[in-house]
């Protein structure tokens, strides 16, 4: 279909291939143009979305230029996410035009969606950060890099525009190998490993009996994905002659970043999370065996005990490595003050 006269509106650029130019792909040319601000995805949809003419007509990304044809775009103005900002408080670690770190409390989903439609993160960072939003993949909205489950709490970064959000999903998925990135989670589990520190290497999938959930599966199922948890023990609770624990306080560091993947390896191993309603309700008749009140505190206890308390990365603007460290939240640190007097 023919595009637009663009050349006689405003707000269009146009640009004629060179020789060293012909033989590309028109999105991956148009990428190189509009540089790392803009990913290959949101440059894909700009051209679907018609606001991109290769010599007067609509073309498909994958077309390849020749020299001498032009090429003209438009870049509209950044939608207004759907989700409504929400005057919800946040503790800010960091903040500057590129990017947003938060301590997160458990309770507070990340993400709208089924169930929980507004009272995120989202809703919050929208609110929070209002016009120094430039967009990501040209809607106003933060970019959630990670996530954190809704009852996990600790530390976790948003991008405020496209190049950022790029670059650290780069660095996430890389997980550290050819840069700085770190995560360490901090959990309180039932029992302890025989060893004091260990590294947990199973692939986790789609639990069977229920879609929500992940297990650990065979390497050779489909949806198997390469899951590898290091752990290390803390501190050890009510330590008993023959050298098993009531509990243990685990550091864990992710060498990948599944679903619940720390969760899941943890009760893999025999040792769930306290606290953890999806993974450790095989687990939860061992309250019983405790003296009051710790049999209550920890029978009340309404979440997986599960924290992240570092994250380390590389800021993408400005090339510092940030550091990022919170202790636990209050109600984990009553639930080992609790183990501690065992």
């Amino acid at each position: 279909m023919p595009a637009p006269d663009t050349r006689a509106r405003p707000g269009w650029e146009d640009m004629t291939v060179n020789d060293a130019a012909a033989g590309i792909r028109l999105d991956q040319w148009l990428s190189r143009q509009l540089g790392p601000d803009f990913s290959r995805s949101r440059v894909k949809a700009l051209i679907e979305a018609g606001d991109v003419a290769l010599n007067g007509e609509r073309a498909e990304p994958k077309k390849r230029l020749g020299t001498g044809d032009q090429v003209e775009w438009r870049l509209p103005e950044a939608e207004d996410a759907k989700p409504q900002p929400q005057n919800i408080p946040l503790n800010i670690l960091f903040e500057d035009e590129h990017l947003v770190v938060i301590d997160k409390p458990a309770g507070l989903v990340v993400h709208p969606g089924a169930g929980n439609a507004d009272g995120t993160l989202v809703n919050a960072l929208l609110h929070h950060c209002g016009d120094t939003l430039s967009g990501i993949g040209g809607v106003k909205r933060p970019g959630i890099v990670h996530r954190l489950d809704k009852q996990t709490s600790g530390v976790i970064v948003a991008a405020k525009h496209d190049a950022v959000h790029k670059a650290l999903s780069e660095a996430f998925a890389d997980h550290g190998r050819s840069g700085e990135l770190e995560r360490k989670y901090q959990a309180l589990v039932w029992g302890t490993p025989q060893r004091m520190t260990g590294l947990i290497d199973a692939p986790l999938g789609r639990a069977p009996a229920d879609r929500t959930k992940r297990a650990v599966v065979g390497a050779g199922r489909g949806d198997a994905r390469n899951a590898v948890t290091h752990y290390s023990v803390l501190q050890q609770f009510g330590l008993k002659a023959d050298a098993t624990a009531a509990a243990a306080l685990v550091e864990c560091r992710l060498e990948t970043g599944r679903t619940h993947q720390i969760r899941v390896h943890m009760a893999h191993i025999g040792h769930a999370l306290i606290g953890d309603p999806a993974y450790g309700q095989g687990m939860r008749t061992k309250a019983n065996l405790l003296p009051d009140p710790l049999k209550t505190l920890v029978s009340a206890f309404p979440r997986q005990a599960l924290h992240a308390s570092l994250l380390v990365f590389r800021h993408p603007a400005t090339q510092a490595v940030m550091r990022f460290q919170t202790p636990l939240p209050a109600d984990m640190a009553t639930l080992v003050d609790g183990f501690k007097n065992l």
